[in-house]
């Protein structure tokens, strides 16, 4: 729009700019609308980056007597608009050489002759609308961003270096994802709440002081655009999940009343991302039964394609493979959805329905240096059809994993191979921090990029995908408090626990997720576990593990009376209370054990301990509480007797499993897993 009204101004034309408003007019020519201009004196109508799917809305035009010239890059259909020009860089009548025009690259080729000449001080506002428009950045394109970027570094412009200034970045390295996540998002949140003009008027500006305020109300309108997205998404997911369960279609149509028509497309991206299946989310008005919505696809489903079919149900629809945008009423939305999902099987194998990843470099950490990462931005700038180099750094340990950011969003890893370290950025991945157990080697992808902190330049790595190959350990054993670690299990885990009393506790903290006791219930197989209590015995535990091949297990090993601090009394302890009893001939063990603890310093457990072992043992009998020596007592070895065992084993157990470091841990169940395999395999 500013690229096409600066050319006519400097041509002398009396020129004006009409943007429809999405919320009155939904997407592209609209009669109402242009019957309006029309009424307000209108005689030349040339349309920008829409229009060549209104063959009606431009027949319309045409007949109250305007002038139509339609520029656009979006896909043709069958019958072109009759407008009295179509410029269109794959027009069927046409030759031109490169039909992958921005809609601000088709506007500027319209300046460019109208002018007699390229109007080059205008390439900064077509870097910004080439890069926006998500167009494959070769041939034309590589060069109006490359040189507009140059140029946009350097610019006088106010509305820039307002742009710049709100959002807190540094002019001069300003690059093709400044414009993508900083520049193209303000000046399209006001279109996508109501009113586009403001960015125009930015755009246009030549007062530092007005652009500013314009600058500092369409970030505010961004922050809005922000909220509005989030509760969206939000709502889209959970409708998913009630509709859906596990059973994801092919295709996603997701409606919801009131939905802001002017964000769902960007909801429409975020589903598609998350889940990798085209995308449609349509905003019902219920007061006029209409659907309007957005659509983003992936590689393999041509969305103007598959939509054209279903084209008798759509009031409007125009764009091209990857994405679209449409409207049609309330009563056929289910008949999309069901056409665009027998469609869809058609087309979308299996494979395609796989997110892929592809490696261009993979490093070590020592093959890192800046002057290599800075050599990088000799090839820029990268986007669509020119896609940013993907690094892969493979099986580094992980120092730490922590969140950041105001609402810990984000995820900083710290990675090592035992010499060299990097950091990495994972932006929206916060809560994977609670996924990653302490030391897990991972491979990582991404970009790497330069971090410089006062004055001091450092690589590191934005990550783009986290791979983990190896099963994780869990360490909660100090948590005591249930609350602090119970959210942070995944949904579909199994809890076991070694004895009734453990589920008797737990019971209350767990809503009604079952709890598996081990020996007594069929442990099922499940990708995470929970060892919610103390095993009583190495085979117990033993057992757990043959039952499961867990990829995540989770320790809390609760034991509600600890022995391993308590110890087991020494010989010379039970030597003494042994003569203490044989002198005495019999002791009342409820009466005078105050007594008795005040006397030698112990623990009234220890007491009854030693008392429970010489019965065991028969060297004494207990009768309501009187510890009486028996005279026949004969040599025996502490050892023999069942509490005597039970405690030494418990004590053995809390050293290897409850206070033992995390490593040695890990490296004990790491045998117990293998040892599982290798049981199984005899038995194959």
């Amino acid at each position: 729009m500013t690229v096409l009204t600066t050319a006519l101004e400097r041509l002398g034309a009396k020129v004006n700019f009409a943007i429809p408003n999405r919320f009155e007019h939904g997407y592209g020519p609209n009669k109402d609308y242009f019957e309006q201009l029309h009424i307000e004196g209108t005689e030349i109508l040339i349309t920008v980056d829409n229009g060549i799917s209104g063959i009606d809305e431009i027949a319309f035009a045409k007949s109250l007597g305007m002038t139509v010239i339609v520029t656009d890059h979006h896909e043709m259909g069958d019958e072109l608009p009759a407008a009295d020009a179509v410029i269109h860089p794959r027009h069927p009548e046409g030759s031109y050489p490169f039909g992958e025009l921005a809609g601000v690259g088709v506007a500027f080729k319209l300046a460019s002759a109208l002018l007699g000449e390229p109007p080059l001080d205008l390439l900064e506002f077509v870097a910004i609308g080439t890069v926006a428009d998500l167009v494959p950045l070769q041939d034309e394109n590589r060069y109006a961003v490359k040189e507009g970027i140059r140029r946009l570094r350097r610019s006088k412009r106010p509305a820039i270096k307002a742009l710049m200034q709100v959002s807190g970045h540094e002019q001069d390295a300003l690059s093709e994802e400044t414009i993508g996540f900083t520049i193209g998002p303000r000046l399209n949140a006001p279109g996508r709440l109501g009113d586009a003009d403001p960015a125009v008027h930015l755009l246009k500006s030549e007062d530092e002081t007005q652009a500013l305020g314009i600058a500092e109300e369409l970030n505010e309108l961004n922050k809005e655009r922000q909220q509005l997205v989030k509760e969206i998404a939000k709502e889209a997911e959970e409708q998913i999940q009630v509709r859906y369960g596990d059973n994801i279609p092919y295709v996603f149509v997701i409606e919801g009343e009131d939905w802001n028509p002017g964000v769902v497309g960007i909801v429409a991206s975020r589903l598609t991302e998350k889940f990798y299946r085209p995308s449609i989310v349509l905003s019902i008005d219920p007061e006029t039964g209409t659907a309007k919505g957005s659509a983003r696809s992936i590689e393999g489903f041509n969305l103007y394609k598959e939509l054209k079919k279903s084209a008798e149900i759509l009031a409007h629809f125009g764009g091209h493979e990857m994405a679209a945008g449409m409207s049609l009423k309330v009563e056929d939305v289910d008949l999309l959805r069901s056409n665009l999902n027998e469609q869809a099987k058609e087309v979308l194998t299996e494979e395609l329905l796989q997110p892929k990843l592809s490696i261009d470099v993979p490093l070590k950490l020592d093959e890192i240096d800046i002057a290599s990462i800075e050599a990088l931005e000799m090839i820029r700038p990268f986007g669509m059809g020119f896609p940013k180099p993907v690094f892969l750094l493979e099986d580094l340990e992980t120092v730490s994993a922590r969140k950041i950011g105001a609402s810990k969003d984000h995820l900083k890893l710290e990675m090592g191979d035992g010499v060299e370290r990097i950091d990495a950025i994972h932006f929206g991945a916060g809560a994977l921090a609670d996924e990653m157990a302490p030391n897990s080697k991972l491979s990582l992808t991404g970009d790497l990029q330069i971090n410089e902190w006062n004055g001091r330049k450092k690589a590191q790595l934005l990550v783009e995908d986290i791979k983990c190959d190896e099963w994780q350990l869990f360490d909660y054993r100090g948590v005591r408090e249930p609350a602090r670690w119970l959210p942070l299990i995944p949904e579909n885990a199994n809890y076991l626990a070694f004895s009734e009393q453990a589920i008797h506790h737990f019971t209350p903290f767990l809503s009604n997720r079952p709890v598996q006791l081990v020996g007594r219930d069929t442990v099922t197989t499940a990708d995470s576990i929970v060892l919610l209590d103390m095993p009583q015995n190495e085979d117990q535990l033993k057992q757990a593990m043959s039952s499961t091949q867990a990829n995540r297990v989770y320790l809390h090993l609760y034991v509600k009376d600890p022995m391993y601090f308590e110890k087991i009394p020494d010989r010379e302890q039970f030597g003494w209370y042994y003569s203490f009893l044989k002198k005495r001939g019999s002791f009342h063990l409820e009466n005078q054990i105050e007594l008795l603890s005040k006397h030698k310093g112990w623990k009234k457990d220890m007491i009854k301990f030693m008392t429970k072992v010489f019965y065991e043992l028969e060297f004494v009998t207990l009768v309501n509480g009187e510890v009486t020596m028996m005279d026949s007592a004969g040599k025996r070895d502490l050892a023999e007797a069942p509490s005597y065992q039970k405690r030494q084993q418990q004590i053995k157990l809390e050293e290897l499993l409850l206070y033992a470091p995390y490593q040695d841990l890990k490296k004990l169940f790491n045998t117990l897993r293998v040892e599982a395999v290798e049981e199984e395999k005899l038995w194959i």
